[in-house]
Parts: structure tokens; C-alpha cells; sequence
């Protein structure tokens, strides 16, 4: 039996620079990976199946759409003969659909983790390509840290990690499901379709908090005041910065100190919150 952790990330602010002709979005974007995490439990079997561990009130697949699934069968592929199968246990603690990438994390990690049990001696540029076929966010957690996105997620270039290793992150998640396609949509009728935006730069030290922001927010939360709300309360109590992840329903603030953030943190018992810190490999 091995155990592996599958990291959240979150998005330092996103552009969406343009609607592409395949009908993608080309994006620029930092994503941080941070501590929080579901956990893996490989365990040997005469064939591959997924379980789920923890509370009955979590409500995902287990059938060949659970990417997991998805990419057990597509590294498999790549084999001639596996020395044992496994049975996947997932114990999930990334809440769904929250823009943290919790699911594309799982891809990624089973990537990776059966990669080392295995001993199949994949690279990193290997793996990201395998994760591709899967989903725009898994490469990124390939490698993890603190990394540049651009194009569909499959331009990724790592950055200095000493911008973000001492900061702290609050995460508020109200029960409102944001659906990425319909994000997607209203945010559409603001692009056109091949005509390059300008980008924030924000890879200095210290880092300028002004220039970050997240195109999705205007549209979430005219849809979903709640949510804005929440950014509000975060930037009151002090967060250096406050924004959407991804397209949401998760909001994150960002402190300097884990003083602060623990702080923070007690001023939203209504929702479901975590307190967590940037990953680095």
C-alpha cells in the first residue's frame, strides 16, 4: 500500500486573452500549488477500481468519467506488461468544483505516482504530455510550485518560487456552484475572438498586488453577489490581495503572516474554509 497527496492550486490572477478558433480560450495565468490535498491510496489488486474514502456526503464518480480513471488507462497504455495492478482509494478533502483543481490534481498525481511504481522512468516532459489529453490543468501539477500558464494550459514555464514561500492563504467557499462553461460563455461576449490583450506582469519582488486581477470576477459576481462579498470581508480584514480562483466559487485571500491569516480565518465560520501555504518540490 502507498499513499500519495494530491495538491490544490490557485490561480494569482487570470487573464483570458482570447477566444481561439478551436473554440479554447488562450489564457495567462499564475497557479500556485498549496498544501491542501486529497490523498491516494494505491493499493495492490488483480485489477484496477476506484474507491472513496471519507464522508457519505460527497458526491463524484467512480465510473470510467472520474479522471482518475481516465488516466490509470491511459498510462497503462503505454505498457507492454505491469508488474501488479491497483486499487485507487481516494480520500477527498479538495472541494469540488471550487476552482482549485482538485480533479485535475488526482489526474496528475496517478500520472506520477504509477510512474514511480512502475518504474516506467517517464519524464517530466513525458507525463505532461500524457496530461494533456486529459485536461488543461494537469500538466501544472505535473511539477507543481509556482508556475506561468499561458496558451490552453499547455505552456508552462516555472518561476522563481521565493515571490510566494512565505505567504499564507485563506480559502472561503460558499455552497454555489459556478459552472467553467457558463463562465466561459457570458465572458465571450466581452472577447473577440483573435485579438491579442494585454497581460498583467506580476513577477516582481515584492510583488505589486495592483496588478493582478481575475477576468471572471465581474461576471461571478454581478451573477453571484455572495461571492463578492466574500472578497470584500478578505480585503477589509487585511489581505494583501483577494480574488477569484479560476472561475470560482472559491475565494482566496492572501497574508503575510500566518498570524493573520489564522486570524482572518475565524471571521467566515458560515462557510467552508481552509487555511493553507504554497507547495514547492
Amino acid at each position: 500500500m502507498s499513499s500519495f497527496f494530491s495538491n490544490a492550486k490557485i490561480n494569482l490572477g487570470l487573464k483570458v486573452i482570447n477566444k481561439r478558433k478551436d473554440g479554447y480560450h488562450n489564457l495567462h495565468s499564475l497557479f500556485v500549488e498549496v498544501d491542501l490535498a486529497d490523498e491516494l491510496v494505491f493499493c495492490p489488486a488483480d485489477e484496477f477500481h476506484l474507491l472513496l474514502d471519507g464522508s457519505g456526503n460527497i458526491k463524484i464518480p467512480l465510473d470510467e468519467t472520474n479522471l482518475i480513471s481516465q488516466a490509470y488507462r491511459l498510462i497503462k497504455k503505454k505498457v507492454e506488461a505491469v508488474p501488479r495492478d491497483y486499487a485507487i482509494r481516494l480520500n477527498k478533502q479538495i472541494p469540488i468544483g471550487s476552482g482549485l483543481g482538485g480533479g485535475s490534481s488526482n489526474a496528475a498525481t496517478t500520472l506520477t505516482a504509477l510512474n514511480d511504481l512502475w518504474e516506467l522512468n517517464l519524464t517530466f516532459n513525458e507525463l505532461e504530455n500524457l496530461g494533456k489529453a486529459l485536461g488543461s490543468d494537469v500538466p501544472f501539477f505535473i511539477r507543481g510550485g509556482l508556475q506561468l500558464i499561458e496558451g490552453v494550459g499547455d505552456i508552462i514555464k516555472p518561476i522563481d518560487p521565493s515571490l510566494v514561500k512565505n505567504l499564507h492563504f485563506i480559502l472561503v467557499v460558499p455552497p454555489i456552484h459556478v459552472s467553467t462553461s457558463w463562465a466561459y460563455s457570458k465572458l465571450n461576449k466581452t472577447l473577440q475572438p483573435y485579438i491579442s490583450y494585454h497581460k498583467f506582469s506580476p513577477l516582481s519582488k515584492p510583488m505589486n498586488w495592483e496588478l493582478f486581477d481575475n477576468d471572471f470576477e465581474q461576471i461571478i459576481y454581478e451573477t453571484y453577489p455572495e461571492i463578492g462579498k466574500i472578497k470584500t470581508s478578505l480585503q477589509k480584514a487585511g489581505a494583501l490581495y483577494a480574488g477569484l480562483s479560476g472561475s470560482g466559487s472559491t475565494v482566496f485571500g492572501v497574508f503575510d503572516t500566518i498570524q493573520k491569516a489564522k486570524y482572518t480565518l475565524a471571521h467566515f465560520g458560515q462557510y467552508q474554509t481552509f487555511q493553507t501555504s504554497p507547495v514547492f518540490r
